[in-house]
């Protein structure tokens, strides 16, 4: 199917591109900007902000919707926290966003890492905020309390997609599984910003999609993001429908509706563009 003309993208660059790049060159750190090939990278990095991706740049689950590598895993890099750090500091970033690679292979899925990466950037710049956006940990919870302990100031989990999508989309995922991990956060620590988000274009419908937006509040969370599915390559996942902006906007209002705190829904969104905006 041809893009519609809400999915064109503004090429973009210049200075402050130029000096994005040229930072995470110099610290060798890898984003998911580039690696999942976001349609808001150009944009982002000209508002001379990134979403640092840990652990490497291999994944060890086999999604159908993601550009990121699924070679041999990468050893991990125990320099990475401080390069982070450093890149927050350099960037001049008063809200940054984590996430990384799912490890399966680790013992403790990576979850040290993120704790790492939080201590050195509250050393290197105190009144940052940190967002992490983690993978599933399989669900231990010894290891999402690592996270929790670590004191992010918002937690991030993605369902995705709807359950019915998970075989097609995320085999190696477990819905129910990712539900509870936002759930445990918040039981965890009451005072926890908690956020998830859900890709459209996939094959959902409407009534799966609404039933996602209750499940989540009543999983206690607080933000939501819907953006549109965009196909990286011919060896993924077709795109099934292009979702109108009209109707995210709809889904928007009754998330809101539903209790959500706080939502950004349209075409072009994802987990981590505009974030400082969602905070509350």
């Amino acid at each position: 199917m041809r893009k519609p003309d809400w999915l064109k993208v503004k090429l973009q660059g210049g200075g402050v591109t130029a000096k994005v790049r040229k930072t995470l060159e110099d610290l060798q750190l890898n984003t998911v900007c580039t690696e999942a090939n976001c349609p808001n990278k150009m944009e982002c990095y000209e508002r001379g902000t990134a979403t640092f991706m840990i652990l490497g740049r291999n994944c060890t689950r086999n999604c159908t919707f993601c550009n990121v590598s699924r070679n041999l895993p990468d050893k991990v890099n125990l320099e990475e926290p401080f390069k982070v750090a450093e890149a927050v500091k350099r960037l001049g970033l008063k809200h940054a966003v984590i996430t990384s690679v799912t490890r399966d292979d680790l013992p403790d899925q990576g979850a040290g890492q993120f704790v790492k990466v939080v201590e050195e950037i509250r050393k290197a710049t105190p009144n940052v905020t940190v967002e992490l956006l983690i993978p599933d940990m399989q669900g231990n919870r010894n290891l999402l309390d690592m996270i929790i302990q670590s004191q992010p100031d918002i937690l991030n989990h993605n369902v995705e997609t709807v359950p019915g999508l998970y075989n097609d989309v995320r085999p190696m995922a477990d819905f129910e599984r990712s539900l509870e991990v936002i759930k445990y956060f918040k039981d965890k620590d009451p005072q926890m910003i908690t956020k998830s988000g859900m890709m459209l274009g996939l094959g959902e419908t409407e009534k799966e999609v609404l039933e996602v937006i209750d499940k989540l509040v009543e999983a206690k969370c607080d933000i939501l993001t819907l953006g549109q599915y965009l196909q990286p390559s011919s060896e993924h996942i077709e795109v099934k429908e292009y979702v109108k902006p009209e109707v995210f906007a709809y889904y928007k209002e009754k998330a809101y509706e539903a209790g959500f705190k706080n939502v950004a829904s349209a075409p072009l969104v994802r987990s981590s563009y505009h974030a400082e905006d969602l905070k509350f």
